[in-house]
């Protein structure tokens, strides 16, 4: 029971604590401000906010922020115990590209709840601040110098101060018509004004890259000077001829000098004066002419500006109007070089860059097409055609005709808008046509049709020359199966054989048996005489052997 009581009275206590501390400090409980916006303009940030309640005074509030990375919260330097709903944070270091989270509460006697502030990017959230603006003035001319927006150390525009473009709004100060101005440099100069009139305008800075847009800057007024006795040159022109740059101008008053000078465009954007970085053209120094020459090679690739100024001795004329000179689109687009090799009906173009004086290919930074005339050179009717490509045939020509062809190079772009002269002329004559063709089918047809009887003709004489000069040893066939059929004697008799009797004295047996063995030797010999010897005739074999015969019988009667 005594603890159950214990407790109840522990929780009365803790529910009137919070009622105790209000009653303390008034009665009444803080809000917390709410309407928090944030502001940064440049390298200035201005946070900005609405009291909750108006009737609580002397309260203050105070901020603190929290980094990516970070669990615990910081105070905010600048924003702590402000009696005001405005405060200044400008020195706090932060990375202008990472997010930032900020929370801000009431203090008196007590303290609101925190009011936590959507996270923000600082670059994302700051606005571009007006340019500072100083002018010059001349007779009709006004000159102005534009800083860019924030400090000289900025931090907020430190990668994008050579980034900015610049618009303006002038007008006379007379009058209320105005005449904008777009896209000018950091030193910009304004022409064709009346002398001793003012003259009133504003600039303000953009940064197209991220799509911001700065403010006005303040108002800056200016008089345009008495009008000077000399006027500047006016209609400057550059032209090409051949491979030098003619500069052209008009001018007023006869026995003046002149003198040229250049400045790459580039530097226009950046900040601060560039009086002193001007360059003289030494080939347009005291010249005594409205135009002066110099070659080409003496400006590089790039965008230039060109100026001019009058002198009679004594007196000086301003500058003139700043024209922009851009070597790309000045210089001149030289002929292309080609060579043509002829076919039997067509002719081969092959297209080269053309070459300077010094033989140096030129190389050219933009496409081209190009166009090319044919004619032949009898008839002068020229047809054109217009090729993309460096390798360029012409068909459907005749055979053994003179054609002559001559080219020209356009820039494909039209901002360019540039076209060469055409180049020399070149002729060249084609080669012979289908009749050499025709021949070739024929002589080709014919030697197929002569191949069998030329291999032929090779078998024949192949065979005589191994019948002359190697002989076969192996007698035909024909005359082996005679030879088998009839005994060598018959084939060696030219005429039948004559019948021949033959008689013998015989004196005694013995002797005959002897003539007899005689005799069928004899005749053995002549069958083998016969076989051996085929030049001997018939009758002379046996006569011979006939005379043996009875010689040897005589002697055995003996």
């Amino acid at each position: 029971m005594m603890v159950t009581l214990l407790g109840a009275t522990t929780l009365v206590l803790v529910t009137l604590a919070p009622w105790v501390l209000s009653a303390a400090a008034g009665g009444k409980n803080l809000k917390s401000p709410q309407k928090v916006e944030v502001d940064i303009i440049d390298d200035t940030f201005i946070l900005r906010w609405n009291r909750s309640d108006e009737s609580v005074g002397n309260v203050t509030f105070s901020f603190d922020y929290q980094k990516p990375g970070m669990d615990n919260w910081i105070k905010l330097p600048g924003c702590q115990n402000i009696t005001s709903t405005k405060c200044n944070f400008s020195s706090l270091k932060l990375n202008i590209y990472e997010e930032i989270k900020l929370r801000i509460r009431a203090e008196k006697e007590n303290t609101s709840s925190w009011y936590e502030v959507d996270s923000f990017t600082p670059f994302r959230k700051a606005q571009i601040g007006p340019p500072e603006v100083h002018l010059e003035a001349e007779d009709k001319a006004i000159v102005i110098h534009i800083s860019p927006p924030g400090t000289k150390d900025s931090v907020m525009w430190a990668l994008d101060g050579l980034s900015f473009t610049y618009s303006l709004v002038i007008w006379k100060n007379s009058s209320s018509v105005e005449e904008r101005i777009e896209n000018i440099y950091s030193r910009h100069k304004i022409y064709k004004l009346s002398p001793e009139t003012t003259y009133c305008l504003k600039v303000k800075a953009a940064l197209l890259t991220s799509r911001k847009i700065g403010v006005y800057s303040p108002v800056h007024c200016i008089k345009t000077t008495v009008e000077n006795e000399l006027p500047p040159p006016e209609n400057i022109e550059v032209i090409v001829q051949n491979q030098n740059y003619v500069l052209k101008w008009d001018y007023t008053y006869a026995n003046m000098t002149f003198q040229v000078q250049w400045l790459h465009a580039f530097l226009k954007r950046n900040p601060g004066n560039h009086l002193y970085k001007w360059k003289q053209i030494r080939e347009c120094e005291n010249v005594k002419t409205t135009r002066c020459v110099f070659p080409q090679n003496i400006f590089q690739k790039g965008i230039y500006l060109l100026r001019v100024q009058a002198s009679d001795g004594n007196n000086t004329s301003f500058w003139s109007e700043e024209i922009k000179f851009d070597t790309e689109i000045q210089a001149s687009l030289l002929p292309p070089v080609f060579n043509v090799r002829s076919l039997s009906d067509s002719l081969c173009i092959s297209i080269g860059a053309p070459q300077r004086s010094e033989n140096k290919p030129v190389i050219q930074d933009y496409p081209l097409i190009y166009e090319i005339l044919f004619w032949e050179n009898i008839s002068k009717a020229e047809r054109k055609i217009i090729e993309k490509k460096t390798d360029v045939t012409i068909p459907n020509l005749k055979p053994l005709t003179v054609y002559c062809v001559k080219a020209r190079a356009h820039s494909m772009d039209e901002k360019l808008n540039k076209s060469s002269v055409f180049s020399d002329v070149v002729c060249e004559e084609t080669k012979s046509g289908n009749t050499s063709k025709i021949w070739l089918i024929i002589g080709i047809f014919t030697g197929l049709l002569a191949l069998p009887f030329v291999i032929y003709a090779v078998k024949v004489l192949l065979r005589c020359i191994n019948y002359v000069f190697f002989p076969s040893l192996k007698p035909s066939s024909n005359i082996d199966e005679y030879f088998s059929e009839q005994p060598l004697k018959n084939l060696l008799l030219l005429t039948s054989e004559e019948q021949i009797e033959k008689c013998f004295i015989i004196e005694n047996i013995s002797t005959i048996a002897t003539g007899e063995e005689t005799n069928q030797t004899d005749e053995d010999h002549k069958k083998y005489s016969s076989q051996t010897s085929q030049d001997s005739g018939n009758y002379s074999n046996e006569d011979e052997s006939e005379n043996k015969t009875s010689e040897e019988l005589q002697q055995d009667f003996i």
